[in-house]
């Protein structure tokens, strides 16, 4: 009852347009990417009509950059985001194959993987590492370098974001939600009725509800709520090795990763540079990940270079998303998830299409408030 209270209450912004013959939406997501387009779907499912607006085309930024391992504890990961990163960790299998379904025979099986992360540094906020010695590594991978004496076992997983989003992508179109791509947005607005306007380089479009997913670019907008988003940059470099199965695990080191997926290609990865929108490579930075790599696994000197890139990812002030309702009623806002988006892309949609339909969060969000900048 509460939710349809809530619906009612959207569409009633709307109103007002629809009487004039002028198309509008419950929603309006800004942003294309995993976050956007996961929000979108999730919307859509709970009977919202929802618009996507996307500056390019769909998951061509930071979620064609990732890596995609789907690492919930560890590492670089802030305490604060622990909860919502192990909730969306365990969504995952069921999210790809929801994805799969609705994708059919238009987007190809999702590179999802489950074997596992070897991790050579300390385990700090990993409750299920489990040590293994040198005899077990051999085991589980033995092209490891020999230098390698122990390391710790954890059972996380990882997904090809590129193919994710293909499926999300093809998801949209299943449900038959509207996507506006190839222009972005430059400004929102409120006008007297209670709804919004955004205008973009081509059109104005009208909605009950906003919610900026705009990455890297979420403070480029005029908006109710500036929010001090920043691009974080990341170099990578995938390769193809003289053998499959050179490795099968992820494996991670405070210095580098590497990422093998299904069809052969190793990704290595990946910088954290603050240099604005600038993505062009760097071949020097590509040589010395590619080293650090091989001092984990030294088979990779002989791989040929498939594919190098940079994406920017959304970065704020202080590393942790931004996810909630602004100071104006009807615009929320879900970005800054830095090296986390495809990791939160489940919990992400499914916190903001709670909070967007008056409905409790599930989750403490406090430390995510966009409330936390003014």
């Amino acid at each position: 009852m509460r939710r349809h209270r809530r619906r009612q209450r959207i569409r009633a912004r709307n109103s007002h347009n629809y009487n004039r013959s002028v198309k509008s939406w419950d929603v309006i997501v800004l942003g294309c990417g995993v976050i956007g387009a996961s929000l979108a779907r999730e919307l859509h499912k709970s009977g919202v009509r929802v618009l996507v607006i996307e500056r390019g085309e769909p998951g061509r930024e930071a979620t064609h950059a990732a890596a995609g391992m789907l690492a919930p504890s560890g590492g670089d990961l802030p305490d604060s985001l622990q909860e919502l990163a192990l909730a969306s960790a365990a969504m995952y299998p069921e999210f790809v194959r929801e994805l799969e379904d609705e994708a059919g025979a238009h987007s190809p099986k999702i590179d999802f993987r489950s074997h596992g992360t070897i991790l050579l540094e300390e385990t700090h906020g990993v409750e299920d590492a489990a040590k293994i010695n040198r005899e077990e590594l051999e085991k589980l991978e033995p092209e490891l370098s020999q230098d390698i004496s122990e390391a710790f076992l954890l059972q996380e997983s990882s997904v090809d974001p590129r193919g994710l989003m293909n499926a999300l992508v093809q998801s949209l179109r299943h449900r038959g939600i509207d996507v506006a791509h190839g222009s972005a947005a430059s400004r929102i607005s409120r006008v007297n009725d209670g709804t919004f306007q955004v205008q973009t380089e081509k059109t104005t479009y009208s909605g009950g509800c906003v919610v900026n997913c705009c990455g890297a670019w979420a403070g480029e907008i005029d908006a109710p709520v500036k929010i001090p988003a920043k691009p974080r940059k990341g170099q990578m470099v995938a390769v193809l090795p003289p053998k499959s199965r050179l490795v099968q695990h992820v494996v991670r080191s405070e210095d580098v990763y590497i990422v093998p997926r299904s069809d052969g290609r190793i990704l290595i990865g990946a910088t954290v540079e603050d240099v604005g929108f600038d993505k062009r490579v760097d071949p020097e930075t590509i040589k010395d990940l590619q080293k650090r790599a091989e001092q984990i696994v030294p088979a990779l000197a002989s791989t040929k270079i498939h594919e190098n890139w940079a994406g920017l990812r959304p970065g704020t002030p202080d590393d942790l998303p931004v996810l909630g309702a602004g100071a104006t009623g009807g615009y929320f806002v879900a970005t800054g998830h830095f090296r986390n988006g495809i990791l939160l892309a489940p919990t992400t949609a499914l916190i903001m299409s709670r909070m967007i339909r008056g409905e409790a969060p599930g989750f403490a969000l406090e430390a995510f408030s966009p409330a936390r900048f003014s």
